[in-house]
C-alpha cells in the first residue's frame, strides 16, 4: 500500500436510479403529504411560476392530438398533466425511478388521464426505432452519467422528421461569476434565501458552482451537470436539425417571492436557469 487516497468512483446510472427513488421530484418540498391531490396542485403551481405562469409556445410539441408523444423522465408527471390538459391522447410517461412512476401513475388517476407509462434507462431505451412523433425531456439528460448516450437514444426512438424538445441546466452568468458572487451571496441563506429540505439548506455556501447544480436537486444527488450554449448544440448537432435553442426559466423558488411578470421575464432573460432546444431528427433520405 502507497497510502493514496483511491479514485472517487463515477456515478453510475444504479446511483442515479436509487437517489430518484428515494427523493421524487417534489417530495421534501410540499408541505403537504406526498400523492395527494394537494401535492400534484402545488407542484404544478410551482412549476408554471419558474417559466412565468404558463407554458411557452415554443415547449409545446407541434403534433396532433392522436400521434405518439414521449415524456421521457417523467418524474411525477408535470408534463403528463399538461399534454393530457392541452388534448394529446397518446402520451407515454418513462422514468428510470419506479417510485416516480408510482406518483405519475397517481397523478393520472386523479386527472383521469389515460397515460402508458414505462421503467425506462434515458440511455438504453427498449422502445422501438422511431416509435415516437415527439419527445419531450426537460431537464433530464443533465442527470445521466451519459447525457451523450442519452441524446442519441431520443434520436434513435424519434420518426425520421419527428421532433423534440430537450433542455439541460445552463452555465449561465450566475455560474460563471459564482467565485466574485459567493462572498455576497452565501449569507443570505441565513435569512432564508435558498431551498429548504432534501439537504439543500447550504447550497449557497459551496465555493464550486459545479456542486451547487448538483445540489439543486439534493444532497446526494449523484449527477448534477451544466452547459454552456455552444456545449449544448455540440451535443445536439451529431443527431438533429437544431432549429431553436433558448435560455428560459428563473427559479424563483430559490427566493421565496412573487414578483410581477416583466420583472420575471428580466430576470429570465438576464441569467436564464435552464436552456432549451426544439430539434428535428433529419428526414430519411
Amino acid at each position: 500500500m502507497n497510502g493514496s487516497t483511491p479514485a472517487k468512483r463515477a456515478p453510475s446510472i444504479d446511483d442515479v436510479r436509487a437517489f430518484w427513488n428515494a427523493n421524487p421530484l417534489w417530495q421534501g418540498e410540499a408541505a403537504v403529504e406526498s400523492g395527494s391531490p394537494e401535492f400534484f396542485a402545488s407542484h404544478r403551481q410551482a412549476s408554471l411560476a419558474m417559466t412565468g405562469g404558463s407554458i411557452p409556445d415554443w415547449m409545446l410539441p407541434k403534433v396532433g392530438p392522436h400521434e405518439p408523444l414521449l415524456d421521457l423522465g417523467c418524474g411525477v408527471g408535470f408534463w403528463l398533466e399538461e399534454f393530457w390538459r392541452l388534448g394529446f391522447r397518446n402520451i407515454t410517461g418513462a422514468d428510470l425511478s419506479i417510485e416516480s412512476l408510482r406518483l405519475a401513475s397517481r397523478r393520472c388517476e386523479l386527472l383521469g388521464a389515460d397515460v402508458t407509462l414505462s421503467e425506462q434507462n434515458a440511455q438504453a431505451m427498449t422502445f422501438a426505432d422511431g416509435q415516437f412523433r415527439h419527445v419531450n425531456c426537460i431537464g433530464v439528460i443533465h442527470h445521466s452519467p451519459s447525457p451523450q448516450e442519452s441524446i442519441a437514444e431520443i434520436a434513435r426512438v424519434l420518426a425520421p422528421g419527428g421532433t423534440a424538445v430537450i433542455s439541460v441546466y445552463f452555465w449561465n452568468m450566475a455560474l460563471r461569476a459564482w467565485p466574485a458572487l459567493r462572498a455576497a451571496v452565501a449569507p443570505l441563506a441565513r435569512f432564508g434565501i435558498g431551498l429548504r429540505g432534501r439537504g439543500r439548506e447550504g447550497m449557497l455556501e459551496q465555493k464550486d458552482a459545479r456542486e451547487i447544480v448538483r445540489l439543486y436537486d439534493g444532497s446526494h444527488n449523484p449527477v448534477g451537470y451544466a452547459y454552456s450554449e455552444k456545449q449544448f448544440r455540440q451535443m445536439l448537432e451529431p443527431h438533429f436539425i437544431i432549429e431553436q435553442t433558448k435560455g428560459y426559466v428563473f427559479p424563483l423558488r430559490v427566493l421565496d417571492v412573487s414578483l410581477p411578470l416583466p420583472i420575471f421575464r428580466l430576470l429570465e432573460k438576464a441569467c436564464p436557469f435552464m436552456i432549451g432546444a426544439m430539434v428535428r431528427k433529419p428526414p430519411t433520405k
